[in-house]
């Protein structure tokens, strides 16, 4: 054999082995990574360690904080089904028409000035959803939870876009689901859930796979696990912070968290997969703070955000949200950048390599420069939020009248519909919205209100309109309306 072949066959074969893994690992990262959205239920801003709690103990979700990024200044809706209508479809309730829970009937309103806006309660099936995208983009889909956004036929999951679907709410032990799904009694359905997921994991894991955790916990009846209970028992409270049975809702939450992610690492595709963590609104507190004692009791404090669940001040509608891909966001990372919830869809969509519906609005803007570099700019200026109606609190109290509002950087402006009243709060020096610089700040309030103004025309936004004798509701219908409790929407 000639000695100098030989030699270089030798050298070649050393280079495709140092090459080759090179090239794998480049096809690897080139592939779509597996998308996984956890989102709880009523969990309040500061309701996370990471996001400052002393009281509740959340070790999963702030190590995932730890590993991604932490948003500072993302929103969600006042309440949950309008926030789940906007994650689907990525547009605001001005288009889709969903911006509370229910009829507006479920609030006495009628010794207000405003008759409110009607609700839509089933997102329009000429929304292509953010699942069918991703199925169009070649991902397996599934959601295990609450769904809150069309409770039957064409309307459930199953028909919009997941391949899987198992839905529930009202309940955490004794539950129902829909499909009906066996599960052993006395089962939280936290676990329940996370059981489901973790076991969706398992079989896509080859992916892609876009997994949506949409839990019920930390919702009214506040039930959760004897044995959590108990590790919060004579743990002294911290501030608004303090009652055992949130704090071992919350726990339950984070234990799906910790699953999944020990799951991911188990399968060696954490690398390969986006895992963020959100909420749907604020926590259910700062309601006394505000003055609203009847029928709205705190079971936790949002501060130093103002107000909570129901209200478009920050308490209602700034909730935690973390991202973790690795390779892509820096561990350990933040963003202050103001973001909203219809940026998730054309993020996710982005990431997944996907293309938005064509013909469809897209009211967002993907964050994914914002993971890259959480200084980056975005191509808009404002984000908005919309809320034609009101949301009790109790008898004649109401957490919410109709509000518009725009956020401009550190700037937000509120717009109340009945008067025409303007709030303005710089949230950088006030992020608990203490002092309103609307009349200190003329020129400002003025021009923020315009912007606001000529979003609500371009967006076609439908607007409260005076009320008459003939919008009175009748006897039947007022009755027991108002005092229902906050948390039950």
């Amino acid at each position: 054999m000639n000695r100098n072949f030989s030699m270089k066959n030798l050298s070649l074969l050393r280079l495709v082995g140092v090459l080759l893994p090179v090239a794998i690992a480049a096809v690897a990262s080139a592939a779509p990574p597996n998308i996984v959205f956890i989102l709880a239920d009523d969990l309040g801003y500061t309701d996370v360690a990471a996001y400052g709690s002393k009281y509740y103990e959340t070790p999963n979700i702030d190590r995932l904080a730890s590993q991604g990024m932490k948003f500072t200044n993302y929103h969600h809706c006042q309440n949950c089904t309008p926030t789940r209508a906007a994650l689907m479809s990525g547009q605001y309730g001005a288009r889709t028409g969903m911006y509370t829970v229910g009829g507006v009937e479920r609030f006495d309103w009628s010794k207000r000035p405003l008759r409110p806006v009607e609700n839509v309660t089933e997102l329009p099936l000429d929304r292509v959803l953010l699942p069918q995208t991703l199925k169009s983009a070649g991902y397996a889909t599934a959601i295990f939870g609450k769904w809150h956004i069309g409770q039957q036929g064409p309307y459930l999951p199953g028909k919009r876009g997941f391949d899987e679907a198992i839905v529930s709410m009202g309940a955490h032990f004794n539950f129902n689901t829909n499909p009906k799904t066996e599960y052993p009694k006395g089962q939280y359905l936290a676990d329940f859930l996370t059981d489901h997921a973790v076991d969706f994991i398992r079989r896509k894991k080859d992916g892609p796979f876009f997994l949506y955790l949409p839990h019920y916990g930390v919702h009214s009846p506040h039930h959760a696990k004897p044995e959590l209970i108990a590790q919060f028992k004579n743990k002294p409270g911290v501030g608004g912070h303090n009652n055992p049975t949130y704090a071992a809702m919350i726990a339950s939450v984070d234990e799906s968290v910790g699953r999944v992610m020990a799951l991911l690492d188990e399968l060696k595709i954490a690398d390969n997969t986006v895992l963020i963590f959100a909420s749907d609104n604020g926590g259910v507190g700062g309601y006394i703070r505000e003055g609203i004692k009847k029928g709205g009791g705190d079971i936790t404090d949002n501060a130093p955000l103002r107000s909570g669940k129901g209200s478009l001040y920050e308490g209602g509608t700034r909730v935690p949200f973390i991202v973790r891909w690795p390779g892509r966001v820096a561990p350990g990372s933040l963003c202050e950048v103001p973001a909203i919830h219809v940026d998730v869809y054309p993020t996710l969509v982005s990431i997944a390599g996907g293309k938005m519906p064509a013909g469809q609005i897209a009211d967002g803007e993907s964050l994914v420069p914002l993971l890259r570099d959480g200084r980056a700019k975005l191509a808009r200026d404002a984000i908005f939020q919309h809320f034609p109606g009101y949301l009790g609190a109790g008898v004649d109290q109401w957490r919410t009248t109709p509000v518009s509002l725009v956020q401009m950087g550190d700037w937000k402006l509120m717009e109340y519909l009945e008067d025409g009243r303007l709030e303005l709060y710089n949230l950088r020096d006030d992020i608990g919205e203490s002092k309103n610089l609307a009349t200190a700040q003329p020129d400002r309030t003025k021009a923020m209100h315009a912007r606001l103004v000529a979003w609500r025309a371009e967006i076609k936004a439908p607007m409260p309109r005076k009320s008459g004798p003939e919008d009175a509701l009748p006897p039947e219908k007022k009755k027991g309306k108002g005092k229902k409790k906050a948390a039950q929407d």
